[in-house]
């Protein structure tokens, strides 16, 4: 029997795509922990589901026990209903010795013994952003309940720490940090692309520039009469501005140079960054910020914001925009495809220094958070 049950809350990748945020964050997780064996005798770990249980090889391994707690007569709907009632009343019963929390809301009546994830995003989302009040609302009480009661925070870079801590008035001493990893793919073999394009990766937020990236673009266009760009994301603007965008800024340059998903499959990002020539990235604030590492583990100059977080990360291993405005990412894009010794640099020591960044270390760091919890 297991020494210790652990809840986790997994209704982040119970249906959606796992690709972006706390689901990719979650799957990595939970993947790490299915391969580790010697786990088996020291926990449990209990994981809740709102509706169904998704069909993923790693979490048919025994060191889980999968739960649903569905709303009754709503299935599929009324999430508040599930997070912050619903499950919390089960969890009661459970037996558990601590509870992980990932989307940065801690219920009223939860075990004491929790841990949340908390990002500066949810502050600057509850009290400047544009989401429906319902959301903000949620985020003004639960990640206010989160910062005051939790036992443990959970934050993703030692910049966003600073921020947490300032913002959301936190111990320094209650707050942990642990980065997010990257996917390792090794033996790598595609065929390079015949065509030279830049590449934007992520949920297109207004904070994260697309637009001004795409006008950014459309400015060095004639430098570049060659180069493309792909953009993979959903948009998040609060009016649909991407698609729009680009089927304006192609019209006006003569040529079908930018293209737009909202998604694509592992696979053909995998291809979409090993020929990139650049990724842009380039965002406001970010707790962490996955894609310009990723691209970097391919040897793929990253372009970001010239802020504290991306010099925390990348260091010398990145192309940073003097400011957030066209001008600025249209000069750090130019100069991430024409400073040559700086990007044979990157192509060749970026792989290992991204790899200090691994799913297992941010596994590993997740476990030994939870064992300082039921000590």
């Amino acid at each position: 029997m297991a020494k210790y049950r652990i809840g986790i809350e997994c209704e982040e990748i119970e249906s959606k795509n796992p690709s972006w945020g706390v689901g990719k964050m979650l799957s990595r997780l939970l993947e790490e922990i299915s391969k580790k064996k010697e786990l088996e005798d020291q926990f449990k770990f209990i994981l809740y589901f709102k509706d169904s249980i998704p069909d993923l090889p790693y979490l048919n391994s025994p060191v889980f026990e999968k739960k649903t707690t569905p709303v009754p007569f709503f299935p599929h709907r009324l999430f508040p209903i599930y997070y912050f009632a619903l499950l919390p009343v089960r969890l009661w019963f459970e037996k558990l010795d601590a509870m992980y929390w990932p989307k940065y809301m801690l219920p009223v009546i939860s075990l004491e013994n929790s841990l949340v994830v908390l990002t500066e995003d949810v502050y600057y989302e509850t009290f400047e952003g544009n989401l429906p009040f319902r959301y903000r609302l949620s985020y003004a009480i639960f990640s206010r309940w989160a910062a005051v009661f939790a036992k443990k925070i959970m934050v993703i870079s030692e910049t966003s720490k600073r921020n947490v801590s300032k913002l959301f008035k936190i111990d320094e001493k209650r707050i942990s940090v642990n980065h997010l990893g990257i996917d390792v793919r090794e033996n790598i073999n595609f065929v390079q692309p015949t065509e030279k394009y830049i590449l934007y990766v992520g949920q297109a937020f207004p904070r994260r520039h697309l637009k001004e990236t795409m006008l950014a673009f459309e400015k060095i266009h004639g430098q570049f009469p060659d180069l493309k760009l792909i953009a993979v994301g959903p948009d998040k603007y609060d009016a649909k501005t991407i698609a729009q965008l680009a089927k304006d800024v192609n019209s006006r340059i003569g040529c079908e140079a930018i293209s737009h998903a909202n998604y694509v499959s592992d696979g053909e990002l995998l291809k979409l960054y090993v020929g990139a020539s650049s990724l842009i990235y380039v965002s406001d604030r970010e707790a962490f910020g996955l894609p310009p590492m990723e691209a970097l583990s391919f040897g793929v100059a990253p372009v970001v914001a010239d802020n504290e977080l991306g010099h925390e990360l990348f260091e010398d291993y990145a192309f940073y925009a003097a400011n957030n405005t066209v001008d600025g990412i249209a000069g750090a894009i130019v100069q991430s495809l024409t400073d040559s010794s700086r990007r044979e640099k990157i192509k060749t020591d970026g792989p290992q220094f991204a790899g200090r960044y691994s799913w297992k270390r941010f596994a590993d760091n997740w476990l030994n958070i939870i064992r300082s919890m039921v000590k």
